[in-house]
């Protein structure tokens, strides 16, 4: 009787722990690599720019910078590099947050 209980005890663990690795790598799958980093915002004249960096050396990454109610632009960024993107004027909101899509 013990080991018809440990025997059922150990399928369910295993199934357990198989359906939560499916359900990691289907989530991440769907994920852009996290390379693109927001270094600084900053104005220069009228206009609003972010210095973005491109950590991964391998690979040229994607990025979308969110602002609220526009148009969110959005580039490419070599491997390796950092550029100032100009995403609007001091007379549009200012960027919340940059992420990283997939290319």
């Amino acid at each position: 009787m013990r080991k018809i209980i440990a025997i059922a005890l150990a399928t369910v663990v295993c199934s357990a722990s198989l359906t939560l690795a499916t359900a990691s790598e289907a989530s991440a799958a769907g994920r852009a690599p996290q390379c693109v980093k927001v270094r600084k915002y900053f104005n220069k004249g009228h206009q609003r720019y972010v210095r973005l960096s491109n950590l991964c050396t391998q690979r040229t990454s994607c990025f979308t910078i969110v602002v609220p109610h526009h148009r969110d632009p959005h580039g490419r960024l070599p491997k390796g590099t950092t550029k100032d993107i100009h995403y609007g004027t001091t007379g549009t909101p200012r960027a919340l947050f940059v992420k990283n899509t997939p290319c």
